[in-house]
C-alpha cells in the first residue's frame, strides 16, 4: 500500500489541514499522558518551521455531534504548545464562517487548533457536507491520526477525498512497524495477547494463530481458555460463550504449527485488593472461591525460553490485573523481559492498546516500537481495510502529478 508523505509536497505559504489525534487522558483540565501529543508535535512542528499555516484537527471523547464544555478541546491547546514550542491559537469552531475567517487570518508558521470534529453531528457519518465544509480551510490535507484511520469519518476519509492527501510523520511511523511486523518479520515471530475478554479479541486470536510461530495468550481471556481445556477456575472472570471458540482457536494452532503457551501456574485471591492474601497455583488448584489475577513465575520463565528463541514480538493487552500490586508482577518481568532484548538489538518489540500502554509504562519497559493506537492497532493485525489508510492510497492512485500541480 503506497501513500504520500511530507517529503512530497511544498507546505510554505499553504494551508494544511492536519487531522491529529489529540485525545489524550485528562484529569482536573490537565494532561496525564503526553505520549500523543509527543508523536502529534513532531508533523505540526515540522510543517510549520516549512511555512506553513498549519490548521488542526481534532476529536476528543464521544459527544456523539452534540457541543459539550467538558470535551473542549480548549484546554489542551496550551500543552500542544508546550511540547511543539511554538505558539497554538484555539478557535471554538471546526467549521463555518469563525472556522474560515479564523484560517484566513493566519501568518506562515501559524498553528490553529480547531474545536473538537465530533461536535458536529455529520462527523462520524462521513457526511460528504461537513468534509466539504472542512475542505475549504485548507489546500493540503494530512492525515496523521492512525488511531482513528479504522473509522470513515469526515475530517479523516472524506477529507481525504476533497484535497490532496499526505501521511503525516506519526502516521507513517505506525504503518512502517506495523507492516514490517506483518508482512516482513524476521522469524521465529511470536505474539502476547492479554486483556479481559476472548469475545473483544477473537478475530485477532484467529489471525494470529496463522501468522505467528507462538501465541502468549493471558489475563483474564486465559480463564476461558483454561476452562475450554477442562479446568476449574473458580471464581475468575471467563465468558462461558466463548469455550467452544477458544478450542477452535487451539485447534487451528495446532493445525498450524503455532505454540500456544497459556498459564501454567497462576497468581490467586478471593478479591481484587492491594491488601489481599494471595498464592501461587497450577491451573488445576484454583480453589472455587479464588480468583486468578495472574501469570505466576513458572510462567514467566516459560515466556522468557519462548521470547529467547523469537527476532519479533507483537503484544497487545496485560497478562493479569496489573493495576494493583502484586497483580502487576506477571505483566512487569515479562515486559522487563522484552525490553532487554530490544535494547540488546536482538528482538524488534512492537506493542499497542490503551491498557497495553498503560502496562508498559507501569513496568518501565521500553519496546522497539509502541503504537498510540487501540482500536486500529487490533484491526490491522486482524487483516481489515482501515479506511482512514485506504482513503490516502487510494488518492495516490487516483491523482497524477499533472492533477496533483494543477490543484496547488
Amino acid at each position: 500500500m503506497e501513500f504520500r508523505t511530507l517529503d512530497d509536497f511544498e507546505p510554505r505559504g499553504k494551508r494544511v489541514l492536519v487531522r491529529a489525534d489529540l485525545n489524550v487522558p485528562m484529569e482536573n483540565g490537565n494532561v496525564t499522558d503526553w505520549l500523543r501529543l509527543e508523536r502529534q508535535a513532531v508533523t505540526l512542528r515540522e510543517l510549520a518551521g516549512k511555512g506553513a499555516r498549519v490548521v488542526v484537527l481534532s476529536h476528543f471523547g464521544r459527544p456523539d455531534g452534540v457541543s459539550s464544555p467538558s470535551l473542549s478541546l480548549k484546554p489542551i491547546a496550551s500543552a500542544l504548545a508546550k511540547e511543539i514550542g511554538r505558539p497554538v491559537t484555539f478557535v471554538a469552531y471546526c467549521a463555518g464562517p469563525q472556522a474560515e475567517a479564523a484560517v484566513a487570518a493566519m501568518d506562515d508558521g501559524d498553528i490553529l487548533l480547531l474545536e473538537n470534529t465530533r461536535f458536529q453531528p455529520g462527523e462520524k457519518e462521513n457526511n460528504p457536507q461537513l468534509a466539504a465544509q472542512f475542505a475549504l480551510l485548507g489546500d493540503f490535507f494530512v492525515n496523521d491520526a492512525f488511531s482513528a484511520a479504522h473509522r470513515a469519518h469526515a475530517s479523516t476519509t472524506g477529507l481525504a477525498e476533497k484535497l490532496p492527501a499526505f501521511a503525516g510523520r506519526a502516521m507513517e511511523e505506525e504503518l512502517r512497524h506495523l507492516r514490517i511486523v506483518l508482512n516482513d518479520a524476521q522469524r521465529p515471530l511470536i505474539a502476547v495477547v492479554g486483556g479481559a475478554k476472548v469475545s473483544s479479541k477473537i478475530a485477532l486470536l484467529e489471525s494470529m494463530v496463522t501468522k505467528v510461530e507462538t501465541l502468549v495468550i493471558a489475563g483474564a481471556m486465559a480463564n476461558t481458555f483454561l476452562a475450554a481445556q477442562g479446568f476449574c477456575v473458580g471464581r475468575s472472570r471467563i465468558e462461558s460463550n466463548y469455550i467452544e471458540t477458544a478450542q477452535m482457536v487451539m485447534q487451528t494452532a495446532a493445525e498450524r504449527g503455532c505454540a500456544i503457551l497459556l498459564p501454567i501456574d497462576v497468581v490467586v485471591a478471593r478479591e481484587l485488593k492491594s491488601e489481599a492474601s494471595w498464592r501461587i497455583a497450577c491451573p488445576d488448584e484454583i480453589g472455587p472461591e479464588e480468583m486468578v489475577l495472574d501469570i505466576g513465575p513458572k510462567t514467566v520463565v516459560a515466556f522468557k525460553v519462548m521470547l529467547s528463541h523469537s527476532k519479533t514480538l507483537i503484544w497487545n493487552g496485560p497478562l493479569g490485573a496489573f493495576e494493583t500490586k502484586p497483580f502487576d508482577a506477571g505483566t512487569v518481568a515479562a515486559a522487563r523481559a522484552v525490553a532487554e532484548l530490544s535494547r540488546s538489538g536482538r528482538l524488534l518489540s512492537v506493542a499497542g492498546g490503551g491498557d497495553t500502554v498503560a502496562a508498559l509504562a507501569r513496568a518501565g519497559a521500553e519496546f522497539s516500537y509502541v503504537s498510540t493506537a487501540g482500536g486500529a492497532f487490533l484491526e490491522w493485525f486482524e487483516g481489515k481495510d482501515l479506511p482512514g489508510v485506504t482513503a490516502l492510497s487510494k488518492k495516490i492512485a487516483s491523482k497524477t502529478g499533472a492533477d496533483l500541480i494543477g490543484r496547488i
